[in-house]
């Protein structure tokens, strides 16, 4: 009897949290903007070193997500999003190179939490870059400047991990880390291979702001 009672308040219990936590299940878009970003590049040339400068932009940074909340503290997200990302390199002193890709990107995280309050997340991400420029500076004057519509002369399919912590319908701050080169090393023009031999990693951190849910799917 006892053995009885144990297993059918084990029972009842489980399909309690059960249906609570379906009655929290949500799924709904989001969207958001990234207030800038900040970008560090690590970049070596014929295994040295080459001089990298951080480089911060506004403009333009934005997406919409995806959300699955599994329970009030658990939840998955993907999305789309449109991301400025580059570094700015100086050689000698007298030249600086600034290239910038924009990007969409496909993320796929998890977020943990207090989901309604504040979170932290994770995950990774696919970009693919759309539209390429580079501007030459010459003793701190420009002297070339170009843009490219799905160029290959930087990586097509970038891959990347995050993590950051977001305050629900308000301000937060993620960190992303770029897995592939930034420049292709294969790319070649007129014979001449201008990145061969470039290693180029990209780091940046932002402080993003995210609009309150705006459609409940249910």
């Amino acid at each position: 009897m006892k053995n009885i009672l144990i297993a059918l308040l084990t029972t009842f219990t489980l399909h309690a949290f059960a249906s609570e936590s379906d009655s929290t299940n949500k799924v709904y878009f989001s969207g958001g903007a990234n207030g800038g970003i900040l970008s560090f590049a690590s970049v070596r040339q014929g295994g040295e070193s080459v001089q990298a400068v951080p480089r911060y932009t506004l403009f333009f940074n934005v997406g919409t997500n995806l959300n699955i909340d599994a329970s009030p503290f658990v939840g998955f997200f993907s999305g789309v999003n449109l991301s400025n990302v580059g570094m700015i390199t100086r050689y000698d002193n007298d030249v600086k190179l600034k290239q910038r890709v924009y990007a969409v990107g496909v993320p796929l995280g998890i977020k943990f939490g207090k989901l309604d309050n504040a979170f932290g997340y994770g995950g990774v991400e696919a970009a693919f870059a759309l539209n390429y420029k580079e501007k030459l500076f010459i003793d701190g004057d420009k002297v070339d400047k170009f843009n490219e519509w799905f160029s290959n002369r930087s990586t097509q399919v970038m891959p990347s991990v995050f993590v950051g912590f977001q305050k629900k319908g308000g301000f937060g701050v993620k960190a992303q880390y770029y897995l592939s080169n930034f420049l292709n090393p294969d790319f070649q023009q007129n014979g001449v291979k201008p990145y061969q031999g470039i290693e180029s990693r990209i780091f940046f951190v932002t402080v993003s702001y995210s609009f309150d849910n705006i459609r409940f799917l249910h």
